[in-house]
Formats: C-alpha cells, sequence, structure tokens
C-alpha cells in the first residue's frame, strides 16, 4: 500500500463525561474455564455507558501480580433499571487474573465511560455481527441497540469450541438469527464464513456490517463490505495506559482516500469505520 502521507493525530470526535467509579461488586463467576461474568453495581456516570464504549478499570493485584496500569475492557451490558454494568472477560494475565479475586461486595474501581461506541442507522432493515472471542461480549449490546432501533440482526459467532460461544442468549432475547461457528467441526474456516456472508448479502439481508475479536475475520468482512459498498464498523482492542487521549500509548494507523492518518484508540475509538481500519 502507498501512502501519500503520514499525517498528525486527528482530535477526538466528541465530548463525554468520565468518572472514576467505585462500584461495589455483585457476583463474579466463571462461565466457562476460560471467561468469567462480573457484575457491578454502579452510578448514574457508569450506567450512562453505550455499546462499543469502554471503562478503564484498576485491577486489584493477586498471585500472578500487581497491574501497574489500568486495563481496558468493553461493557458487556448496562442494565439501567437494576443499576448494574457487566463485563465478559477472559483470565490471561495478571490484570483479569487479578478480577477473578474479586468477591461480592468488594469495591472496584471502573473509570469510563469511555471511547466512541456503534452507531445504527434507523433506515437499515438488517445487519450482520460477526464476532470471536471476547468479542462476542462488545458486539452484545451492540444487538440490543440495533433490536431498539427495529433492526434486525444476524449474528455469525466464532470460538474454539462449543463451550466458548457465548452471549448466544443475548442476541436471541433481541430476536437475532444466530449461526454459531467453532474451530472444533471446522466451520469457523473464512472459507465457510465468507459463503454465509455472500449469502446474506445476495439476499438483501445486509444493510450494515459489525465486528470485533479478530484480524482474520474483519479482513473478511472489510473485504466483502468494499466488494458490495456495504458500510460497517469495527470495534478494535488495544494496550493502553492512561485511556484519556493524553499518552499516545494506543495509536494506531488508518487508511482514508490513500493517505495514512494516526489515530487513538481511547478517544478517537474504539469503534471505527471498518475500511479505514488496517490489518494487526
Amino acid at each position: 500500500m502507498q501512502s501519500k502521507a503520514l499525517l498528525a493525530i486527528e482530535p477526538a470526535r466528541e465530548e463525554f463525561e468520565v468518572a472514576e467509579n467505585l462500584c461495589p461488586v455483585v457476583s463474579n463467576e466463571w462461565v466457562n474455564n476460560r471467561y468469567m461474568h462480573l457484575v457491578l453495581d454502579a452510578p448514574e456516570t457508569g450506567l450512562a455507558a453505550e455499546a462499543g464504549q469502554f471503562f478503564h478499570l484498576l485491577c486489584p493485584p493477586s498471585e500472578a501480580g500487581n497491574p501497574f496500569l489500568r486495563r481496558p475492557m468493553s461493557v458487556y451490558q448496562v442494565d439501567r433499571n437494576a443499576g448494574r454494568i457487566e463485563f465478559l472477560y477472559k483470565c490471561v494475565g495478571a490484570g483479569t487474573l487479578g478480577m477473578a479475586t474479586l468477591k461480592p461486595g468488594d469495591i472496584f474501581n471502573a473509570m469510563g465511560p469511555l471511547g466512541i461506541g456503534f452507531t445504527v442507522n434507523p433506515a437499515w432493515r438488517n445487519v450482520i455481527v460477526l464476532g470471536r472471542g471476547v468479542g462476542l461480549a462488545t458486539l452484545a449490546p451492540l444487538a440490543q441497540l440495533a433490536a431498539g432501533k427495529g433492526v434486525h440482526v444476524t449474528a455469525i459467532l466464532s470460538a474454539q469450541q462449543p463451550d466458548y460461544l457465548m452471549s448466544q442468549d443475548v442476541f436471541e432475547a433481541v430476536g437475532a438469527d444466530v449461526i454459531p461457528v467453532t474451530d472444533e467441526d471446522g466451520s469457523s474456516s473464512v472459507e465457510n464464513v465468507r459463503a454465509i456472508l455472500q449469502d446474506h448479502v445476495a439476499r438483501g439481508k445486509a444493510d450494515g456490517f459489525y465486528t470485533c475479536g479478530s484480524n482474520r475475520l474483519m479482513s473478511l468482512m472489510k473485504e466483502i463490505g468494499a466488494e458490495h459498498g456495504i458500510p460497517g464498523q469495527v470495534a478494535l482492542e488495544q494496550q493502553m495506559a492512561c485511556g484519556l487521549g493524553m499518552c499516545f500509548c494506543c495509536v494506531r494507523s488508518f487508511e482514508v482516500d490513500g493517505d495514512l492518518f494516526h489515530r487513538r484508540v481511547c478517544c478517537e475509538g474504539p469503534v471505527f469505520d471498518m475500511q479505514e481500519a488496517l490489518s494487526w
């Protein structure tokens, strides 16, 4: 890819209120042998979170280590009636292993909500979401957002094995058509997912694309979207330090009309135009 110039970092797209929310833990339970589900009581500032936004979490120390930096994590569910926010996370490092030690009644520091979330065009009738791993947690509230606008969702959920196909109940609860694909039976292959996407496009069931959690699946959706003129968004995962746009730790490159731009995932994302996002 040839670029005309490496341009300056663009400013954040909008202002939003950020708070350091001190949230009592309601529950923190294993979903399977890899993922946990954390539920917190949250103040009004935390309950303002929208689909695709994230919180910067101050993870407690554990035998795995004492995390120096907060950990960014997309919101899984916001229950404004109950006053709760939820996270679905994979235990893989010192931060998340520290989170796994949280017990009901503990106070957890969750700074946010942060970032730019998903948008859904209410004129659309059908959208497709394609997620893998913890990307399934990020996309779950998007399905609720779309359903609230009267937009039907087809959810292609990818995982190594059936036990890791999470959030199916959330998608089904809003009337989504759920298509599970796994490595175990080979259905998660790029070739099979391509065939599913192309079939939906041919039947006029794809007004918009959304994805999170897999580089290969993002690249596939981006290719098909460009071929058929289907707009889309991708939620990117990135290591961060401050989460507020000051440290420039989370900068990534994006291509717009042949030019490269640097953007901060924390405050100019984490949701971006899929056609502008580059593979990682």
